[in-house]
């Protein structure tokens, strides 16, 4: 009699990276691009990844680590783990379910996370879905500035009465960057996957002429005057994404956000510029207690999350691995790749003997 051999379910991948390799196997040309490509030659794309590996962890030993975790504080608001999920726009084009099942994940996860703009589900489903769990995460909207003001004004309105808790601003994209890999494989967005919350809006005013500067985008972009604006208008904190200057941390400081994130677009904007990893302590050089310091591009691993929190980041975003476990598994995907890489963290504080994160300071990094 023929013994009948039973497959056990494939395993869930071990690191973030085998999630990257197995969701570049199930995309299309055109998807794989939007997610994972990035500006130019995509020096910034990898230079951002290769930042944090050539810093060197130098632990110590025989340290008291009982009661050890990785709760902290972010802008005041206690944390399970300095880790959030970035705003990634249509998510639905990696999963069916998009925000609203990473959404989910990072709830179950008590992970920060930040709906984009962009996003492929409304906000107010999402809204939902994270505030009934009693423990969540941060729950913030990132807005891309719409060129009128009355339409940023209806995207806050909805974001605050959803009950998001805080506003992130990107401001490191007056103009999409050079993105080679999509035009190379130009993105047809299937039926039924869109940016809900720009279709919700009026409809724009008058188009630039077309032959002005970048198709006068430049001149809708925000300007320091719009964050006065903003901050006026709005019942919610915000935090300004996509600085890089230390000068532009300092005038932010001034201007009276409530929190920068040190990012480069992933890789996606201007190539060439620094890789966050030697942008952030620059920036928190120049603002030093005055702001509370988030940072993305290129986090793979534990080891990179504490390297930032030694640099002088209060917390770290991953974006494109929010994609990858979506198409690999869903939600339970999301929340495997979080757990990965908080259990990283977990092991490299140990590691290096850190009982909590505020341990991890800039003599972790042997200077």
């Amino acid at each position: 009699m023929t013994e009948m051999l039973v497959r056990s379910p494939a395993p869930l991948p071990a690191t973030l990276g085998d999630y990257a390799e197995q969701a570049a196997e199930r995309w299309s040309p055109s998807v794989h691009a939007f997610f994972d490509g990035g500006a130019g030659d995509e020096h910034t794309l990898r230079a951002n990844h290769e930042a944090w590996q050539r810093l060197a962890l130098w632990p110590r030993v025989l340290g008291d680590l009982r009661g050890g975790n990785t709760a902290t504080r972010i802008a005041g608001r206690p944390v399970a783990h300095p880790i959030f999920l970035a705003p990634v726009a249509l998510q639905r084009l990696a999963h069916p379910e998009g925000e609203l099942a990473s959404a989910l994940a990072a709830a179950a996860q008590s992970a920060g996370y930040i709906l984009s703009t962009q996003s492929s589900v409304p906000m107010e489903t999402v809204a939902r879905a994270v505030l009934g769990d009693p423990g969540h995460g941060p729950l913030w909207f990132q807005l891309y500035w719409q060129p009128e003001r009355a339409h940023n004004l209806a995207l806050l309105r909805r974001a605050e009465t959803a009950g998001f808790e805080a506003l992130v601003l990107t401001v490191d994209a007056p103009v999409q960057g050079a993105r080679d890999a999509e035009r190379r494989h130009p993105l047809r967005l299937p039926a039924g996957v869109s940016a809900v919350h720009l279709a919700d809006l009026p409809p724009p005013g008058t188009p630039p002429p077309a032959d002005t500067y970048c198709a006068g985008l430049p001149a809708q972009a925000p300007g320091w005057d719009d964050v006065a604006w903003l901050r006026a208008e709005s019942r919610l904190p915000i935090w300004l994404k996509g600085v890089l200057h230390p000068a532009d941390a300092r005038q932010a400081a001034q201007a009276g956000v409530a929190g920068l994130i040190v990012s480069n677009h992933g890789g996606r904007t201007l190539d060439t510029v620094p890789p966050t990893a030697q942008a952030l302590p620059r920036i928190a050089e120049a603002v030093g207690d005055a702001l509370p310091l988030l940072v993305d591009g290129g986090i793979r691993r534990g080891t990179d999350v504490l390297k930032a929190l030694a640099l002088g980041a209060h917390g770290v975003l991953v974006g494109r691995p929010v994609a990858h476990a979506l198409a690999v598994a869903g939600a339970p995907g999301v929340a495997h790749m979080i757990r990965l890489l908080r259990d990283e963290l977990e092991m490299a504080m140990a590691l290096t003997g850190c009982r909590g994160v505020q341990e991890a300071t800039p003599a972790l990094l042997g200077y």
